[in-house]
């Protein structure tokens, strides 16, 4: 328990990239502000996210056992209460973190503003711009707290030690790029037959490790043409294979949560971008903007259809086909 007069707990349950973009903004406030001590309650997967860090603590919430539904999460309040939070800093702002705002009622809590209304004028065209980052909203709730946070120039970890497996295949003879051809809906991936000639014309000149669960191991596969390509997937660890990330010089990703993991190690990552949008704020964190490669609009003039990639017209399934193995290929090519 602490006894630190700043003692916060930041609810963040899920998914992995939006806790993954917690950790530049967890490095500007303790590089900025002195004597803060953070609790984070999120999945036990993610832990490892947060291993370069001495005063963070992870809690993990069990959300299919013993904190499910109201009476789950009264335990989990009973369980949270003893380490005497000065304040709740709620960056995810669903039912859950709403409950146990209510249990905390004695406490400080900011809830992240996650711009809901801008978002669904974005969606109709209404206001297509721009909109506030999801870092940016996160660190808003830790200024309304009484902190100082600056992101416009971040400190990044230093590379990890490679992982055995990958040994005496990064190295510095020729540049690494990961791959990480999925995402949660198809709308908002690379369809694998273009993806298979961006893999063959870029593993010509560079190392290509492929990324992804253990699930799309066998598609994977097919992608693993020659000896430069290598399967990251299924071989690692979760702290290995951040470990791996770090030490990547560039990662090519769909909008999904390795972006993420990438750019919060400083990584160079270009995205492929579906039916979403990195107007909606869920662009990797201090990538340039050239670095989203988007879908054809005059093709396709509805993207974005959703934020989240799960609403759109059936003809809109295959949109990122529309950027052309070329484009992806000189992208890359330019930034190595």
């Amino acid at each position: 328990m602490s006894n630190s007069k700043n003692n916060i707990l930041i609810i963040r349950l899920s998914a992995m990239g939006d806790v993954a973009i917690l950790v530049p903004v967890l490095n500007a406030l303790f590089k900025q502000n002195k004597e803060v001590n953070v609790t984070i309650l999120t999945q036990k997967f993610f832990t490892p996210i947060f291993k370069d860090f001495k005063n963070v603590t992870v809690y993990p919430v069990d959300k299919k056992g013993k904190h499910k539904g109201f009476l789950g999460l009264f335990r989990l309040y009973k369980e949270l209460k003893p380490f005497n939070f000065t304040a709740i800093a709620d960056i995810h702002n669903v039912l859950r973190s709403n409950v146990l705002k209510l249990l905390f009622f004695n406490k400080k809590c900011i809830q992240i503003d996650k711009g809901r209304k801008e978002k669904k004028e974005l969606i109709s065209k209404e206001n297509f711009k721009q909109l506030k980052t999801s870092s940016e909203r996160y660190a808003d709730v830790f200024r309304k707290l009484g902190f100082t946070i600056d992101l416009s120039n971040p400190v990044f970890p230093e590379k990890k030690p490679i992982p055995n497996i990958f040994k005496n295949v990064i190295n510095s003879e020729r540049k690494t790029i990961g791959i990480a051809p999925f995402a949660a809906h198809k709308s908002k991936m690379y369809s694998l037959e273009k993806m298979k000639i961006v893999v063959a014309q870029l593993s010509k000149n560079y190392t290509l490790l492929l990324f992804g669960g253990k699930s799309d191991v066998a598609q994977l596969e097919t992608l693993k043409t020659n000896q430069n390509i290598y399967l990251a997937a299924g071989k690692l660890s979760f702290t290995e294979e951040l470990d791996t990330i770090s030490n990547l010089d560039c990662m090519l990703s769909m909008d999904s949560g390795n972006a993420h993991l990438a750019a919060m190690y400083g990584v160079k990552v270009i995205t492929i971008w579906g039916v979403t949008h990195p107007f909606a704020g869920f662009a990797p964190f201090n990538q340039p903007k050239e670095n989203a490669l988007l879908a054809d609009t005059k093709e396709y003039p509805l993207v974005p259809t959703s934020i989240y990639g799960n609403k759109y017209p059936q003809e809109y399934i295959n949109c990122a086909d529309s950027i052309t193995t070329e484009q992806i290929i000189n992208k890359v090519n330019s930034i190595l």
